[in-house]
C-alpha cells in the first residue's frame, strides 16, 4: 500500500495546521494565566516565584511555576516525539495506520505495571520523585515496553524484519499483552484503579523533573533521526529497488524503529499511554501537504505538539480528573475527519500481504475435515463438560460430563456455544474481507469503527437509561453501529471507497469511540465498569432467540461472500491492475464493505467488540498456506469459530464460579499459538 499522495489543486501548508493548533492553545494558556494570577503577576511566576511572604499570590505564582508550566512543557515534548515515531514507523513499515504503539510498547509497559502493582508494589510505589533518573514506575514501564519490542523483532528477525513480519509480530504481542492485562484488571479491578488514569496518558505535573528526563533522551533520538533522512527516503521504493540502490534494509530499518520505539517507551514511562497522537500527527501531516519524508519529520512533530497542547489546555478547563492521552483523539479524531476529504491516494501499489507468505498450500477438503472435526469435538465439550460446586466441601468444585446435572445446564449452555461459533466465524470471515479489501495486513474488522460505534452507543445507554435490558442493549448497539457505517460509507464515497480512506475513517472513529470510552471509565462511576466485561467480548447474557436470529444473519452474509470471490483476488493487487481487468471498483469495494460491515456488527451485537478473532483468524490460515479467496475464507471460519468456542469454555470452567470473558481468552489462547506458527513460517 502506497503512502505516496496526489495533492489537491488548493493545498493546505502544514504550517496552517500548526497555527491552527497552537494559536487556541497559547490563547487558553493566557487565560489560565490570568485566571490564576493576573497579569501583573505574570513575570515573577514564570521567571522565579517568591516564596518568602507566602501569601496566596506567592502560592499561585508556585502553581503556575511548578505546575502549569511544567505541564505545558511536558505536553509539547510528549506531542513531538510521538508525532516524530508516528512518522518514522509510517515511513519505515509503509502502513498508513501504524503508529508508536504498533511494536507494543504500550502494552508491554501497561502489563508490566499491572503484575508489579499487584505482586511487587514497593517497585511502582510513588516517592514524589517524579522521573529522575531510573527507578520506580518508570523503570517497569520501560522494562515492560523493551521486553514486549524485543519480542517482536525476534518473531520478525527471521525475515529480515520485513514490514508486513513486523506488523504482524507488534499486532499479536500487543494483543497478548493487552489480554493479559484486562484479564487481571477484571480480577484485581479494585487494586487497578489508578491504571485506568495512566492508561489513558496524564499529564499533571509537580515539578521540571519529568520535563528535563524527557528533554535530553528525546532530543538524542530526534537528532539520530534527522541523521537518517536519505536512507529513511529510499523506504518510498520498495525493498528491491532500496536494496538496488545500496540501502542495507534489515539494518536502517531496525535502527530506525529502535528510534521510534524509545521515543515511544520514554514517553510512555513518564506520561502512560497517549496513543492516537503518534498516529494522527504523521496522518495530518500528509494530508496538508507534506509530501516529502523531510518534510513530513519537521511538520509531524510540530502538528503532534501543537495538537497534544491543545487538547491538555482543553482538559484542565473541562476537569483534571480526564486523562489527556484519552481526550485527544476526541480532538484529534474530527480534525482526521475533517481533513480526510482532501485526501487523493496515488503512486505504485505494494505487494500484497496476503501473497507475501511461501510455502505450499494443503489440500483444502482433508485440511477442512480435520478443522471441522475439532470444532465439532470442541462444541461436544462445551456443551456436555463442566465444572459444578462438589456439594462436600465448601468452596471445592468438581468436573462433571453427561449427569442429570448437565443435562439441566445444557438449556443455559447451548445458546453461549452457539453464538461463540457464529460470532468467531463473523469476525474471522469480517477480517479477511478487510484484508483482501484493503491489502493491509493490519486492517480487521475493528478499524471500521463498527465495534467502537456499538460500544458507546452501549455505554451511552448505561449512562441514559435507568435500567439497559437486553433487548436496549442490542436496539442501542445496533443503532451505534449503523450510524457509524452510513458515517464511513458518506466520507468513502468520493473516493470511490479508496481502501486508504476507508481505513483511515475507521480508525479515526474507532479512536473516537475509544476515547469517550476510556474518558467515561476514568471517573470511576460503576454504570461504566460494569460494561467492561461486555466490551471484551462476553457471552454472558446471550439468550435462544439472540444465538439463532445471529445464525441466520451471519449464514446469509457469509453465502453472500463467494460471490465476490474474483473481487477479492483481484482488489489486493492495486488500482490499476483491478481497473484493467475489468474490475468495477467503486461497486465492488462498496459491495464488500457492506458484507464486512454487515458481519462485524452481527458478531457485536451478541457478544460485544472482539479485538482478536477478526485480525489474526485470516492470518492463521494465511499462514497455514491458504493464499486464494475461498479456501482463506473457509478456513479463517473455522478458525475463528473454533479459537471463540474454545476460549469461550475456559472462560466458563477454569475459575468456575468466576468467568472471563471469550473476547479476552480468545487472545490468551489463541495468542502463542500464532506465535509459534508465525516464528516456524519466518
Amino acid at each position: 500500500m502506497s503512502l505516496a499522495l496526489d495533492l489537491p489543486r488548493r493545498r493546505f501548508h502544514p504550517g496552517l495546521l500548526v497555527l491552527l493548533l497552537a494559536l487556541p492553545a497559547l490563547a487558553l494558556a493566557l487565560l489560565r494565566l490570568d485566571l490564576t494570577l493576573g497579569s501583573g503577576a505574570w513575570w515573577p511566576a514564570l521567571l522565579g516565584p517568591d516564596t518568602e511572604t507566602g501569601s496566596a499570590v506567592d502560592m499561585a505564582q508556585l502553581l503556575v511555576h511548578y505546575s502549569m508550566l511544567p505541564r505545558v512543557a511536558v505536553s509539547l515534548l510528549a506531542g513531538a516525539a510521538l508525532g516524530l515515531a508516528g512518522a518514522v514507523f509510517q515511513q519505515v513499515l509503509r502502513n498508513p495506520i501504524a503508529s508508536p504503539m504498533t511494536l507494543g510498547v504500550a502494552a508491554g509497559a501497561r502489563l508490566a505495571l499491572t503484575l508489579a502493582t499487584l505482586w511487587a508494589p514497593a517497585l511502582v510505589a510513588v516517592d514524589g520523585g517524579g522521573v529522575s533518573g531510573w527507578g520506580g514506575r518508570e523503570l517497569v514501564a520501560v522494562a515492560g515496553g523493551g521486553l514486549a519490542t524485543l519480542a517482536v523483532f525476534g518473531l520478525a528477525a527471521r525475515r529480515g524484519l520485513s514490514p508486513v513480519s513486523l506488523i504482524l509480530a507488534g499486532m499479536i504481542v500487543s494483543l497478548y499483552c493487552g489480554a493479559l492485562g484486562a484479564a487481571l484488571t477484571l480480577l484485581y479491578e479494585p487494586y487497578l484503579t489508578a491504571l485506568f488514569i495512566w492508561g489513558g496518558g496524564s499529564l499533571v505535573q509537580q515539578d521540571w523533573q519529568t520535563t528535563l528526563w524527557l528533554l535530553p533522551r528525546l532530543a538524542v533520538c530526534a537528532v539520530l533521526i534527522a541523521a537518517m533522512i536519505r536512507p529513511l527516503t529510499l523506504f518510498e521504493l520498495d525493498d528491491e529497488g532500496a536494496a538496488a540502490l545500496g540501502l542495507s534494509l534489515g539494518r536502517v530499518r531496525f535502527l530506525a524503529l529502535l528510534l521510534a520505539v524509545a521515543l515511544a517507551g520514554f514517553v510512555v514511562a513518564a506520561v502512560g499511554v497517549i496513543g492516537f497522537v503518534g498516529l494522527a500527527s504523521p496522518a495530518l501531516a500528509r494530508l496538508a501537504g507534506a509530501r516529502r519524508v523531510r518534510d513530513r519529520l519537521l511538520w509531524a512533530p510540530l502538528i503532534g505538539a501543537a495538537l497534544l497542547c491543545l487538547t491538555d489546555q482543553l482538559v484542565w478547563f473541562l476537569g483534571e480528573q480526564l486523562p489527556t492521552g484519552a481526550v485527544t483523539a476526541l480532538l484529534g479524531a474530527p480534525l482526521l475527519l475533517w481533513m480526510l476529504p482532501r485526501l487523493a491516494l496515488g503512486g505504485r501499489p505494494e505487494t500484497p500481504p496476503m501473497a507475501a507468505e511461501p510455502g505450499r498450500a494443503p489440500g483444502f477438503l482433508p485440511a477442512a475435515i480435520i478443522g471441522l472435526g475439532i470444532l465439532v469435538l470442541l462444541v461436544v465439550v462445551a456443551l456436555a463438560l463442566g465444572r459444578a460446586p462438589s456439594g462436600t466441601v465448601t468452596g471445592q468444585t468438581v468436573w462433571l460430563w453427561s449427569d442429570p446435572f448437565t443435562a439441566e445446564m445444557l438449556r443455559w449452555r447451548w445458546p453461549r456455544v452457539l453464538a461463540a461459533v457464529t460470532a468467531g466465524a463473523a469476525m474471522a470471515a469480517a477480517g479477511c474481507l478487510m484484508q483482501r479489501f484493503t491489502g493491509n495486513a493490519m486492517a480487521s474488522p475493528e478499524v471500521l469503527g463498527i465495534s467502537g460505534g456499538a460500544a458507546i452507543a452501549t455505554v451511552l445507554a448505561g449512562f441514559l437509561l435507568p435500567v439497559v435490558d437486553r433487548p436496549a442493549q442490542i436496539l442501542a448497539s445496533a443503532a451505534g453501529a449503523v450510524l457509524t457505517l452510513l458515517f464511513i460509507i458518506r466520507l468513502a464515497r468520493r473516493s470511490g471507497f479508496g481502501p486508504e480512506r476507508v481505513l483511515l475513517a475507521g480508525v479515526a472513529m474507532g479512536a473516537l469511540f475509544d476515547a469517550v470510552v476510556v474518558a467515561m471509565l476514568a471517573t470511576g462511576d460503576p454504570r461504566a465498569t460494569q460494561l467492561l466485561a461486555w466490551m471484551v467480548g462476553s457471552t454472558y447474557v446471550v439468550g435462544p432467540a439472540d444465538a439463532v436470529a445471529t445464525v441466520f444473519v451471519v449464514a446469509a452474509l457469509l453465502a453472500l461472500a463467494p460471490l465476490a470471490a474474483r473481487w477479492l483476488d483481484i482488489l489486493p493487487l492495486g488500482t490499476a491492475t483491478a481497473r484493467a481487468l475489468g474490475v468495477p471498483l467503486g461497486a465492488a469495494r462498496l459491495v464488500v464493505l457492506l458484507i464486512a460491515a454487515a458481519l462485524s456488527a452481527a458478531a457485536t451485537l451478541v457478544i460485544g467488540p472482539l479485538s482478536f478473532v477478526g485480525l489474526i483468524a485470516p492470518h492463521i490460515a494465511r499462514l497455514a498456506g491458504f493464499r486464494r479467496v475461498l479456501p482463506q475464507l473457509a478456513a479463517a471460519v473455522i478458525i475463528g469459530a473454533a479459537i471463540l468456542v474454545g476460549a469461550d469454555w475456559l472462560g466458563r470452567t477454569l475459575l468456575f464460579p468466576r468467568q472471563m470473558p471469550a473476547g479476552l481468552l480468545a487472545a490468551l489462547v489463541g495468542g502463542p499459538y500464532f506465535m509459534w506458527l508465525l516464528w516456524r513460517r519466518a
